[in-house]
């Protein structure tokens, strides 16, 4: 079991391509737990014992670490978002909701865990970069699906302009500079000194379509920031790497140069980058499974020509014949999380730079209301964010066979032994 995360010596820390934690190689199990923050919100708004209970089933799993979402924005009144929202409004914030990010953090900590704390979204099922833009500008998101009508492309466009906004910019600059000076009434320090955060992590898959240099420079500009206001934390990007499709503009090797930012990231989406078809598994699932390990192993070279760590921090698959049912099969999802588990476990332990994975995600004792229902405030907090349908890729707390995958690779993955 994990013990209680405390003391300088506590704070990750990068050597190269390392992680360490108190002077030791930090490998880790890990899952996304964007949902933390509201479940441990106070008063009606949150669920505190739900959210004891999962934190010690994940503890049980042998997962120790946890990627948050730390800024959500509203109104409450938008589609396909989160909520009730950390900032309603732009410069006010619901208190039961950082109440709830502390006691998250707190909690934590009594568990040997740590946070991985996402501060934006390039998607808008947080608020995001494209609710910061409209703060400034007026007029509404041209929402992507499940909008009608709704286009990726459009939305994509529309989302770069935070890069070219200073307002924009200055308003998150503003959250940044709250979260890291607030004082956290459960442990008693700062976020700043608080050991149980990992590392600051800018926004949810930033891309960069057609502005690449104002994105890059978005990017210099949050890592600066932050590494003044706070030397304790490492800083990455949330990046996916260079995704299925040249237009999303990423420069994975470039992007993670820029100076202050200290590992890599990658997400890997078989289903939706249309790799694999659920429905014609038997003539899709294994090419898609090679495509994933060559995205893995690719990445992992550009980032240890960097000679920095690397963390898969997204990756899922769907239950089943395509289901959504919580009680449908998971034999395709089991199969390709041990593939990809062993596979960074394989290359760890060859001294390779991939330090860690963050499967996506966990569900939990949350259920959908139906099958493939589109989320409303009130339903679960599952896996699946608001504008995904639920029952997606959710890990539920009865699904035993993939649970057992994930414990015995934690357990692996912890074992490993300095390089």
């Amino acid at each position: 079991m994990s013990t209680l995360v405390s003391g300088q010596d506590a704070f990750i820390r990068v050597s190269g391509r390392q992680f360490l934690r108190n002077g030791q190689p930090y490998y880790f199990m890990g899952t996304n737990f964007w949902y933390g923050i509201n479940l441990a919100a106070s008063g009606a708004a949150g669920d505190r014992d739900r959210l004891i209970r999962e934190l010690d089933r994940l503890q049980e799993m042998g997962v120790s670490n946890l990627r948050i979402v730390a800024g959500s924005e509203g109104p409450d009144s938008e589609p396909w978002r989160m909520s009730p929202a950390l900032q309603p409004e732009k410069g006010r914030y619901n208190p039961n909701l950082l109440d709830g990010l502390d006691f998250l953090l707190s909690e934590m900590g009594k568990r040997g865990m740590y946070a991985v704390v996402c501060l934006n979204n390039f998607w808008p099922w947080s608020g995001g970069m494209a609710q910061y833009l409209v703060w400034e500008t007026g007029g509404r998101i041209p929402y992507p699906p499940p909008a009608e009508g709704g286009d990726w492309g459009t939305y994509q466009e529309f989302t770069t302009g935070f890069y070219r906004n200073e307002a924009a910019m200055e308003a998150f600059d503003a959250h940044i500079r709250l979260l890291i000076g607030r004082q956290n009434p459960y442990t008693g320090r700062t976020y700043r000194d608080e050991p149980a955060i990992m590392a600051w992590e800018l926004a949810n898959e930033p891309r960069a379509v057609q502005e690449y240099e104002a994105y890059a420079a978005w990017i210099g500009r949050c890592a600066s920031l932050i590494k003044t206001l706070d030397p304790n934390h490492l800083v990455t990007i949330g990046s996916e790497g260079r995704t299925s499709t040249k237009y999303a503009g990423t420069q994975f090797k470039k992007d993670h140069k820029i100076p202050g930012i200290d590992y890599s990231t990658i997400h890997i989406w078989v289903q939706n980058w249309e790799w694999f078809d659920p429905n014609r598994a038997q003539e899709t699932y294994e090419d898609a499974v090679k495509k994933a390990i060559k995205y893995l192993k690719w990445h992992l070279k550009q980032s240890e020509a960097l000679d920095m760590p690397m963390v898969l921090e997204e990756f899922g698959i769907g239950r089943d014949l395509d289901s959504y049912d919580p009680a449908a099969g998971t034999r395709v999802r089991d199969g390709y999380y041990e593939i990809m588990f062993s596979e960074v476990h394989r290359l760890a332990a060859a001294g390779r730079g991939v330090a860690g994975v963050n499967f996506w995600a966990w569900g939990g004792e949350g259920r959908p209301r139906a099958p493939k229902a589109v989320w409303q405030p009130g339903d679960d907090f599952t896996g699946d964010p608001p504008h995904e349908y639920q029952g997606w890729y959710s890990i539920y707390d009865r699904d035993a066979s993939t649970i057992e995958v994930i414990r015995r690779y934690a357990q692996l993955l912890s074992a490993l032994p300095a390089r």
